[in-house]
């Protein structure tokens, strides 16, 4: 097999790791873009964070759905932020441009072929994964989730879980997509609700299935500033 990497990329299953020598660096950096993420985001207000896949392209109905969520949201005077990339997080932040309103990029560094999408007015880059999934799920006072890949589903249940355990207040979380979405509610109502009873049945609640952008706006459009996370 080719080997892809970068010649300045270090790939870490193939470096000798000194735990003693490399965790206080670590620690520093891992401090340090807490830091910048909470200062990036402290001055925002209404946000509204939209996730999906960022593999559709503008021809996919669901790219076009993103771009049309976003302008509504910025035509209605909220921010929209996403996770800074191609397809789902592009069209949203596209939208919010075209709509004349605030565009955030919350990206992370990958070796593969992500890139930060040209729509963002404002950014901030992240090298890792947990910083950034916190600073996404931070201050938003609603949570969208166009169809996307593992990433998105991580995000979705990442929500539910903080809000379902009170480690956040009740916020919109709206996925759009009967098509995408509705296999996955029946099978949490089916197998996790009705069969093992892992989950209580007005967990169900904490979400809603739509299939438009304008049925998504509707859930959000009077949602309020968040008071704690």
């Amino acid at each position: 097999m080719k080997d892809t990497a970068r010649p300045h990329e270090k790939i870490c299953l193939d470096q000798p790791f000194d735990f003693a020598e490399n965790a206080n660096w670590r620690i520093f950096r891992i401090m340090a873009e807490f830091v910048e993420g909470f200062e990036f985001l402290y001055p925002l207000r209404r946000e509204v964070t939209i996730f999906g896949s960022a593999q559709l392209t503008e021809k996919s109905h669901w790219y076009q759905e993103a771009l049309a969520f976003g302008r509504l949201l910025a035509e209605n005077n909220f921010t929209v932020i996403t996770g800074g990339g191609p397809g789902v997080m592009e069209a949203a932040n596209r939208g919010a441009v075209e709509g004349g309103g605030e565009s955030i990029g919350l990206d992370i560094e990958l070796p593969t072929t992500q890139r930060r999408n040209e729509y963002i007015k404002r950014g901030i880059g992240f090298h890792y994964f947990f910083i950034r999934k916190v600073m996404l799920s931070a201050s938003a006072q609603a949570y969208v989730f166009f169809p996307g890949g593992f990433g998105t589903l991580d995000e979705f249940f990442e929500m539910i879980t903080l809000v379902q355990t009170k480690k956040m207040e009740p916020v919109p979380i709206v996925c759009v997509s009967n098509e995408f979405w509705l296999p996955l509610d029946d099978w949490i109502r089916d197998k996790m609700v009705q069969e093992t009873k892992m989950v209580d049945s007005s967990d169900v609640d904490l979400y809603r299935v739509v299939d438009s952008a304008q049925e998504a706006f509707a859930l959000v459009k009077d949602s309020k500033e968040r008071k704690y996370f």
